[in-house]
């Protein structure tokens, strides 16, 4: 009986210092202004998301051999970084077009790493809408979503130091490689929740108009998304981006909010210069 004591008294000890280790880190995000419970600082972000990096182009089939698209993936993304309030964060963006021509998705690592399939692109139309896809990700990257999701997962004082020798050139011992794989697998696997992407879906509003792009573009994009959901099989997209109900409505009303006398002529819609660029190259 006093064995067992003296394991529930450790184990609560553990549960406490869990809770005050989570609940007492509190950081101010300097774009969002949001004060978070994350655990990783922006440089094990960083690491992270690099050690997934690879996992996640190999799972689609690798990256989509064609550098014209691949420069155009990255000119799209980085004039979203550059020009808008991200460029405050200090998060190395990476764009990558993955060969995968079946699973209709996007997605990002903590970090800066995004990514975008090929099934995806073929089903757009204009730059505006290639914008709104980056634009979302990059927002889940600045409102470090997967670094608070893996805070609540408990693995936050264990992954920080996991990824602090993964980033050195010590060696690292079987029970840290184990929990870095873990927070590895766990990137990968993400599935953001309702408020995540609502969140997104707003910032990425405000990232496109920054950086000149037509907000309708992420309206049109989560309607050729819907579209496709009625299909026999419905895009991924949906899967780790789950419809948190009518985003497209709640979309328009922060479009409505910023322009209340109608979107500026001046915002790109690109669709000439898509069509011309992506064209028949998927």
């Amino acid at each position: 009986m006093s064995r067992l004591i003296i394991r529930l008294g450790i184990g609560l000890l553990f549960a406490i210092f869990g809770l005050i280790n989570y609940f007492g880190h509190v950081t101010e995000n300097p774009v969002t202004g949001e004060q978070q419970r994350v655990q990783l600082s922006p440089k094990q972000e960083i690491v992270l998301g690099r050690q997934s990096r690879d996992r996640m182009i190999e799972r689609h089939n690798g990256l989509y051999p064609d550098p014209i698209l691949q420069a155009y993936i990255n000119r799209v993304g980085n004039r979203i970084v550059k020009k808008s309030t991200v460029s405050y964060s200090t998060y190395p963006f990476q764009f990558y077009l993955l060969q995968d021509k079946r699973t209709v998705n996007a997605f990002a690592l903590p970090g800066g790493q995004v990514f975008l399939t090929a099934a995806l692109l073929s089903r757009l139309n204009s730059e505006a809408q290639l914008a709104g896809v980056l634009g979302h990700e990059v927002a889940h990257v600045v409102a470090r979503h997967g670094a608070e999701h893996l805070a609540k997962q408990q693995l936050g004082a264990a992954i920080s130091h996991a990824v602090t020798i993964a980033a050195s050139d010590s060696s690292e011992s079987a029970r840290q490689t184990a929990i870095l794989a873990r927070a590895i697998n766990q990137m990968i696997n993400l599935k953001y929740g309702r408020q995540d992407e609502l969140e997104s879906d707003r910032l990425g509003v405000r990232f496109m108009i920054e950086a000149g792009y037509n907000p309708r573009g992420i309206m049109e994009l989560m309607k050729i998304l819907d579209a496709a959901n009625k299909g026999a099989k419905p895009p991924e997209f949906f899967s780790t981006h789950p419809d948190p109900g009518n985003r497209i409505s709640k979309i328009l009303a922060i479009i409505q909010q910023k322009f209340p006398n109608g979107i500026p002529k001046k915002l790109e819609i690109g669709k000439t210069r898509f069509r011309k660029i992506v064209g028949s190259r998927l």
